[in-house]
């Protein structure tokens, strides 16, 4: 009897196909994370060349730890105004330029182009723009506006780090609910209106199913991309004043690479992880209860 027989070099093949993506998943997911798990129970000290095995120490620490817990309501915050303004403003933008109106190749350009740009680059510019002298506060000027040291207060820092985030991110949402809406069928609109719909109501029973699975895509990038956010703060805030805008990721970067802590940054690391995994694995079991077709 023949070993490679049709269905084995098949299967060979499919292996084969798939064996750079597990491959890659393993060299670059599976073994970091176990890795990760192994440093947060030891006290790495890479200045002093030691490594001391800790057991739960680190995990103890985490659980006392009020600055962690300060930087856990700076994550909240912001990713509460980060994932509310994206969204709705995403979808104002996609209904508002899905409408059959001249200019609106233009506009989309202009609100996805920012998208494009380098991070680091982007958030420079906005730092010079929001210094006490730069455009911001000069554009207000012109109307009378005295405008504040946008980065130096506790309540304006934060509200400056999401805008910032919010302008550089929202094109991408807006692309991804524009394609949704181009995919809603025409004659169930015009049925609505046969019926006395008005537009809202059109928008509520019509327009918010059909692209929920897009509503649930966008907002799971958006509020995992909002718990990874280290780029904004460090350029804007590095954390402060205070430590209003010291989201958990920077406190992770704070504490393995300023203060050499990398067990207590592993640990951290782990703590993100299961927060990034519990809200993923949350929306992905309540999509049942609002995506259409799903329950």
């Amino acid at each position: 009897m023949t070993f490679w027989t049709y269905r084995r070099r098949d299967n060979l093949v499919g292996y084969l196909f798939v064996a750079p993506a597990l491959l890659g998943s393993l060299a670059f997911v599976l073994i970091p994370l176990g890795m990760v798990g192994w440093y947060s129970l030891n006290e790495w000290n890479v200045l002093g060349g030691t490594f001391e095995f800790i057991g739960g120490e680190n995990y103890a620490r985490l659980l006392a730890d009020e600055k962690l817990r300060d930087s856990l309501v700076a994550t909240a915050w912001f990713a509460a105004g980060l994932v509310v303004l994206n969204l709705s403003l995403a979808l104002l933008l996609a209904v508002l330029l899905n409408q059959k109106l001249g200019g609106t190749t233009l506009f989309r350009t202009l609100f996805f182009s920012p998208v494009l740009v380098s991070l680091v680059a982007w958030t420079l510019v906005w730092q010079l723009m929001l210094q006490p002298e730069g455009s911001v506060n000069g554009l207000l000027g012109v109307f009378g506006v005295d405008g504040p040291n946008w980065l130096r207060g506790e309540t304006t820092a934060m509200v400056s780090v999401v805008v910032v985030q919010v302008v550089k991110n929202v094109g991408l949402n807006m692309v991804l609910f524009l394609a949704a809406l181009q995919g809603v069928p025409a004659p169930l609109y015009e049925a609505a209106k046969i019926d006395g719909a008005g537009a809202w109501r059109r928008f509520r029973s019509i327009t918010i199913p059909l692209i929920s699975p897009t509503i649930l895509l966008t907002s799971i990038i958006t509020i995992v991309g909002s718990l990874q956010v280290f780029a904004q703060i460090a350029v804007l805030t590095q954390g402060g004043p205070g430590t209003s805008t010291t989201v958990l990721i920077y406190y992770l970067y704070q504490q393995a690479f300023q203060f050499h802590h990398f067990g207590y940054g592993a640990t951290i690391s782990v703590l993100l992880f299961v927060i990034v995994a519990a809200l993923t694995l949350l929306q992905w079991q309540m999509r049942r209860k609002w995506v259409l077709h799903e329950s």
